[in-house]
């Protein structure tokens, strides 16, 4: 249980996600403070959740959700703490915790994380690393409100990159395959639409048994690779194609360049 109430500052999708996931968890609508200094989205904002408050500035608050651009994140939290918040979680991407906690001052519960946005559909893979001045309730905090929207796991801050590099980045490298699928096919004869419908479905219940399954990727693998079969020829494509490679090459880079952009 989150005591004290929520004020999610950065009206965006993300936001906006968490803010849903929170009162889908549970969390009254009457709870939750949404802070967008765009007032031509405070219409929809009230839609979307009746009984949260809908504000252009931060008012009172003890726990505050950072969910603006990353230039815009040092000044939000300096906003926030000063309206009273004594626990801030960043979504902000490249804040680093010295930052947030520079921001906030000594005293406060200061927390990093990085989402993806799976989350948006309440699926996210999200991971989070603590401030200095943070106690159990602030990992528990982080836990709900990214636990919300999917998984959440707490890792040391200098592998906050890595997560970027690997889930944060991740989703487009998946949508780059679903696009080469169903160039694939449409190579092969299929029409566009047909091939689209098909690799959708390909990824959602290919996710959901790798999601569910006990077994490991690479079982699962060997579970629908007969020996000098269709499958087995089309993964030993793949390797001789460098498949395996140019995804390792790819969450290095992202994660080189998460990097340079929290410097």
């Amino acid at each position: 249980m989150v005591v004290g109430g929520i004020s999610i500052v950065g009206g965006g999708n993300m936001g906006g996600a968490l803010a849903r996931g929170l009162i889908g968890a549970g969390l009254p609508a009457t709870d939750l403070t949404i802070v967008e200094i765009d007032a031509s989205k405070h219409s929809a904002l009230t839609s979307l959740f009746p009984g949260a408050t809908i504000t252009s500035t931060i008012g009172s608050c003890k726990n505050a959700v950072i969910a603006v651009k990353p230039a815009d994140a040092a000044s939000a939290t300096r906003e926030a703490v000063g309206r009273g918040a004594t626990t801030v979680l960043s979504i902000a991407a490249g804040v680093t915790l010295a930052k947030l906690a520079a921001a906030a001052g000594p005293g406060v519960a200061v927390i990093r994380a990085m989402p993806n946005t799976p989350a948006l559909v309440g699926e996210g893979a999200s991971a989070f690393a603590l401030g200095p001045d943070c106690g159990p309730s602030a990992g528990e905090f982080a836990a709900t409100v990214l636990g919300s929207v999917g998984l959440a796991v707490q890792v040391e801050e200098d592998l906050l990159d890595a997560v970027t590099g690997l889930t944060g980045s991740g989703p487009a490298y998946l949508f780059y395959v679903a696009e080469a699928l169903i160039a694939g096919g449409v190579a092969e004869g299929l029409d566009p639409t047909t091939a689209e419908s098909l690799v959708r479905q390909l990824f959602l219940g290919a996710g959901t048994l790798l999601a569910r399954s006990s077994e490991s990727p690479s079982r699962l693998r060997e579970n629908v690779t007969s020996p000098n079969g269709t499958t087995a020829a089309g993964l030993a494509a793949l390797s001789q194609a460098g498949g395996r490679e140019a995804f390792l090459a790819a969450v290095r880079a992202a994660t080189a360049r998460s990097i340079e952009l929290g410097q």
